[in-house]
């Protein structure tokens, strides 16, 4: 998972992360709870009373919403489907799962379980509720939480794609025509519809005097149609690439550098000499590793002088390569998931070339013109 935020360890050998965008949306139910919500429905309590319990409503919300991701993420890994990690960020959650579901069986049951642990969470609240009925703090939490728990299962069930309903939806249709990239895009067209009638009412709402319900909405609205044409046009990009190899869009061409150059050297010669951004460590025939921009920007810049290549690489052991026949598909996505801008292409410990993001790039333009 690329470090975007706060790291919060690990539940059930899933990594969680903080995205920096939460501490607002925390802020927003923190100061909308303890201002308005619970003044109107608990009276006469002390100022500080509201905040103390509008915290701590907070974060169990995004506990539960931890647990709504966590149940996506169990599902996959139990379907043998890898999950780097869960980020929570300012639309609440997001489990990264890396590949397609097998079949649009597991995808269906991968998407429905995330309303149903909300579900399940609102019924347990609901009790407390009933339980904790004389302790006024304790029953305000209670209650609100089961209201949102029930009301984030019923917004998940939307057939916005790629909201949960969304992927429900495109479950189905993929079991009705056999054809993913099919319910992928019709999916996808109905999530961006969506989109757009969260933005309409949005405006709607701005305009009837509700600007913060109207803003939120229409911001949702956003979001949604944003999230559902991305997805289409990865899978657009799926199926351009189907059947590509590394070889097709790899270079031959990539910059050779001693062991013993100085990053100093370096940087004068070839970064601000030629724009050159990586490079591969060889002596001889021999392949030592591979040494990147960001490599050299870790160091301060009064090691650059003293330090040799050969220190700064990343060695040949450590560094992820392809081969020329593989997927070019799958070594998009193994590039995206390490956060790489390059992969070496070698053969039995041979450098054949580089794969780099702008091979690709420049790769795409050729067929979409092609096309």
């Amino acid at each position: 998972m690329n470090r975007q935020g706060i790291s919060l360890g690990r539940v059930l050998g899933i990594p969680i992360e903080l995205d920096y965008s939460w501490f607002l949306i925390f802020a927003l139910v923190v100061w909308t709870l303890a201002s308005g919500y619970f003044p109107s429905e608990f009276s006469n309590w002390p100022t500080a009373e509201y905040w103390l319990v509008g915290a701590a409503t907070a974060v169990v919300f995004f506990l539960s919403v931890l647990l709504h991701e966590l149940g996506h993420s169990v599902v996959a890994r139990h379907y043998g489907i890898p999950v780097s990690g869960i980020k929570l960020f300012v639309f609440g959650g997001v489990s990264q799962i890396e590949t397609e579901p097998p079949s649009a069986k597991v995808e269906l049951i991968m998407a429905a379980v995330g309303p149903l642990v909300s579900f399940a969470l609102a019924g347990v609240f609901a009790g407390l509720g009933v339980a904790f009925a004389s302790v006024a703090p304790l029953l305000a939490l209670a209650k609100y939480l089961a209201y949102i728990n029930a009301a984030l299962g019923l917004f998940n069930l939307v057939p916005g794609f790629p909201l949960d309903g969304g992927r429900v939806f495109r479950a189905i249709v993929w079991g009705i025509t056999k054809n993913l990239r099919r319910a992928t895009v019709i999916a996808g067209t109905l999530g961006r519809f969506i989109g757009f009638l969260f933005i309409l009412f949005g405006v709607y709402q701005v305009f009837t005097g509700s600007l913060i319900n109207g803003l939120w909405i229409g911001f949702i609205g956003w979001f949604l149609e944003s999230a559902a044409m991305a997805q289409v046009r990865q899978q657009r990009l799926h199926d351009l690439l189907a059947g590509r190899r590394v070889s097709q869009a790899m270079s031959t061409t990539y910059m050779s550098i001693p062991p013993d150059i100085s990053l100093q050297q370096l940087v004068d010669r070839y970064i601000l000499g030629n724009g050159e951004r990586s490079f591969v460590v060889e002596e001889g025939d021999k392949v030592d590793g591979l040494l990147t921009l960001h490599d050299i920007k870790s160091l301060a810049r009064s090691e650059w002088p003293t330090t040799r290549a050969a220190q700064a690489m990343i060695p040949l052991a450590q560094v992820k390569r392809v081969q020329p026949d593989e997927q070019l598909w799958a070594a998009i996505e193994e590039m995206n998931h390490d956060g790489v801008n390059q992969l070496p292409v070698m053969i039995n410990g041979h450098l054949e070339g580089m794969l780099r993001r702008q091979d690709i790039i420049s790769y795409l333009r050729n067929l979409q013109d092609l096309a």
